[in-house]
Order: structure tokens, then C-alpha cells, then sequence
């Protein structure tokens, strides 16, 4: 397509999109003339990815690019962005594999990170990537040992009995959670949605299915405090 309809389909100024190109977001178009450039549908979904990371995360296209560069984050965002960003990799860039975040550069933040990404590892909650420089881990693994790094400096630690071990059962539970979400999806969209419709759907409801899920657990976990204090209802 001819920039003026990639401009349509998108809803984003020519002058912006030149930007996300300039600033390595998106690949270059195919220029089959010296004068003529062709764009196709992997900038079309690099750009609503970039619109999304931008208008939810509020991520800048500096610390988006900073973050596909292998960089961890000054400012994290929600663990939704991370799964945006590989996907705009994945699908925009073609690459093989996503980009990956050094260990070495989480320890440097978070000084037990070494020994939580293994103990995660172990539980089958995310993978260790072997390169020249030392382990490495993917966008969203990195994100999880973040996550807990921050869970640790409010006192969840090892001393007070706390080791990451503890929340094992978590992958399990997730697994559960997320089987039932693709069955009734996929159930319930097969041959009425279209795949562009599907795939905009699902990058809207994820996120929120996400914060209704986190209410209902934080309501469940209080209830269970005033069961385990004998408070009843109150």
C-alpha cells in the first residue's frame, strides 16, 4: 500500500510514522522506484502496537526503542506491554526471536535477581537464554524477575520466609486461568470474527480481563484474612 492509505488504516500522520521508521520501529518500506515506497500489513500492525504500548503504558518511542534494544526499563510499565513488544518484534520485524534482556543488567537494579530467575526457572515459569555475554531472558521473563525484585524491597524476602519458591503454585494457577480463556474465545469467535477483528479484541479485553481478575483476588485474599483472624464478615 501507498502511504496515504497506510495513513487511513492506521489513523497516524505520515510525518509520524516516518519517525517510528527513522527511530528503527518499523521496517523500511519497499522502494520499487527511487521515488516510490510500499508499505504492507506488518507496518500496519507495528503501528497499532506502538499506538497501544504508547496510549496504556505511556511508554515514549525512545524507551520503546530502548527496550527492544535489550534495555531494561527506567520507568517498567504494565506486564501487558511486554507481551506488545515482543509481538511488534515478532510480527512487524520477522525476527526469529525476540530481543532479550541480560541478567546482568536486572542484578545490577535488583541484587538477588540472579537467584530469583533460576529459582522461577526451576518452577517452570520462564526460560534462561544462553548467549556470549552470560544468561539473558526474554521481555516478559525479565519483566516477572522485576516484579519481584520490587516485591522483595517492600520485606518479601528469604529472612522473613518469603523465597520465591513460595508462589509455585502461581503457574499452575495461570495455566487454569488462561486454558478456559482460549476455550471460550476461540469458542465463541470461530468463523464470526475475523482475525484483525479477533486481534484487536483480544489486545483491548486482556489487560482489563486482567484488573477484574486481580479484584477478584484481592476480595477473595481479604476474605480469607478475616477467616484466618475470626472476624467473619467484617
Amino acid at each position: 500500500m501507498k502511504m496515504r492509505e497506510l495513513e487511513e488504516r492506521t489513523g497516524v500522520d505520515r510525518e509520524v510514522i516516518r519517525i517510528m521508521i527513522r527511530e528503527g520501529l518499523l521496517p523500511e518500506p519497499q522502494r520499487p522506484a527511487r521515488n516510490a515506497a510500499e508499505y504492507d500489513e506488518g507496518h500496519v500492525s507495528g503501528i497499532a502496537t506502538i499506538r497501544h504500548l504508547q496510549q496504556t503504558s505511556r511508554m515514549t518511542l525512545k524507551e520503546i526503542r530502548s527496550a527492544l534494544s535489550g534495555e531494561a526499563l527506567e520507568r517498567p510499565g504494565p506486564a501487558s506491554a511486554y507481551s506488545h513488544l515482543e509481538a511488534l518484534l515478532s510480527r512487524s520485524f520477522g525476527l526469529e526471536q525476540p530481543t532479550s534482556v541480560s541478567l546482568q543488567s536486572l542484578c545490577e537494579r535488583y541484587p538477588r535477581a540472579e537467584r530469583d530467575a533460576r529459582a522461577f526457572e526451576a518452577m517452570g515459569m520462564l526460560t534462561l537464554l544462553p548467549t556470549e555475554s552470560g544468561s539473558s531472558l526474554s521481555l516478559t521473563d525479565a519483566r516477572l524477575v522485576e516484579i519481584w525484585g520490587k516485591i522483595r524491597e517492600a520485606g518479601f524476602v528469604e529472612e522473613q520466609g518469603f523465597p520465591p519458591e513460595n508462589i509455585s503454585f502461581y503457574r499452575e494457577a495461570a495455566e487454569l486461568v488462561a486454558r478456559h480463556e482460549a476455550s471460550i474465545f476461540f469458542s465463541g469467535s470461530d468463523g464470526a470474527i475475523s482475525e484483525e477483528d479477533a486481534a484487536r479484541m483480544l489486545q483491548i479485553a486482556l489487560p482489563l480481563m486482567l484488573d477484574f481478575f486481580g479484584l477478584l483476588r484481592i476480595k477473595a485474599f481479604m476474605t480469607n484474612v478475616h477467616r484466618s483472624l475470626g472476624t467473619g464478615d467484617r
